[in-house]
């Protein structure tokens, strides 16, 4: 384990002598870059220094076992430092997964209503609501880009755009088909129904990290239908682009603006082309987890809320909560991601050999 994080340390003190040249010092954009790679691995570093040394105070104090005077006191010492090293190894080990690029960026979620008509709409609605009061426990903001209410209520279709700290890190495990077994509402002989919705999980994206010509995009005009006020089949204020490469479709209708509506638009499908151009790294790249974004099948059923049973499944990794209810209204996801954090850390340190 030293030997791995010798060239981590050395890195770090490269950078730290590269940012007080005056060479670095002039250039904005490579100063930007090294601290950024110096913020990144500093937690890394900082475990591996406290490894290194606890090596060291192991190795001095069973030298002075022997020692008559000392021996009593290096025993105390080596029980503490003896059990520390197992867990600083485990902590280097999280640390040294190779971070997804993404992990830090805001998000696009795009929940659909699949099989199951009226009753997957309401679900659509139900399970936004369940994201909303886990992003107020995160301290993160969700603003609705697009929706397309269902005829009974609840929506056939919900983009909206999630910002904070680390959110794609802890909802990029939600993309799949989620499915839902409970009693609708119209049901009067209490028989229980099952219906589906999909979720993607869409990382925003910057202009710089994907580069769309406008010969490549085709957009057309047409009138909002729905909510929306006077505009609405008074003007052609919805649009809809089309990426020709690709075949990617966006249509957004929620602004009175048709101006509005191309922004919202564009950057939804510059994500969604992004999206598309990481599946297809990751494709090739199979060794990638089955748990990550992009693996990824959406028809593969991720979920089950069994509203009956109060009980909350994930497929991937078998884990069964009887905490439905807590999940739904008042947002406590983490039970449900934090273990499938686990399990994806888990795997890529057996990938990764370390």
């Amino acid at each position: 384990m030293k030997e791995k994080l010798i060239p981590f340390i050395e890195r770090y003190e490269e950078i730290n002598q590269l940012l007080s040249s005056p060479d670095i010092a002039s250039d904005i954009k490579k100063m930007t870059e090294l601290s950024k790679e110096q913020s990144s691995i500093a937690p890394l570093v900082e475990k591996a220094r406290e490894y290194i040394d606890t090596i060291e105070a192991i190795k001095e104090n069973k030298e002075m076992l022997q020692d008559e005077e000392l021996g009593e006191l290096a025993k105390e010492e080596l029980a503490e430092l003896e059990p520390k090293l197992p867990q600083l190894e485990e902590e280097i080990k999280v640390l040294m997964i190779p971070k997804d690029p993404n992990d830090d960026k805001n998000i696009y979620l795009e929940l659909r209503a699949g099989t199951g008509g009226d009753e997957s709409a309401l679900f659509v609605e139900d399970i936004f609501k369940m994201y909303l009061r886990f992003a107020e426990r995160q301290n993160w903001k969700v603003e609705i880009v697009s929706s397309s209410e269902g005829t009974a209520g609840g929506y056939k279709e919900l983009i909206v755009l999630v910002k904070g700290d680390g959110v794609y890190s802890k909802l990029k495990y939600e993309a799949g088909t989620h499915r839902v077994q409970r009693v609708p509402e119209t049901e009067t002989q209490g028989r229980v129904h099952t219906s589906a919705i999909t979720v993607a999980v869409i990382p925003e994206v910057e202009d710089v990290e994907i580069d769309i010509k406008p010969n490549e995009i085709k957009m057309d005009v047409y009138r909002s239908s729905g909510c929306g006020g006077q505009s609405v089949n008074t003007t052609d204020s919805a649009v809809r682009l089309t990426h020709i490469p690709t075949g990617i479709v966006v249509a957004i209708q929620d602004e009175k603006s048709q101006h509005k509506n191309r922004d919202k638009a564009m950057k939804v499908l510059k994500a969604r082309v992004y999206e598309a151009q990481m599946q297809e790294q990751l494709a090739q790249t199979s060794a990638q987890r089955k748990l990550q974004v992009g693996s990824g099948d959406r028809s593969e059923k991720i979920r089950t809320y069994n509203y009956p049973q109060n009980r909350i499944t994930d497929h991937r990794i078998g884990l069964t909560l009887y905490a439905l209810d807590d999940v739904m209204n008042n947002g406590t996801l983490e039970q449900v991601i934090d273990p499938l954090i686990a399990h994806a850390q888990a795997e890529a340190i057996k990938e990764a050999g370390l």
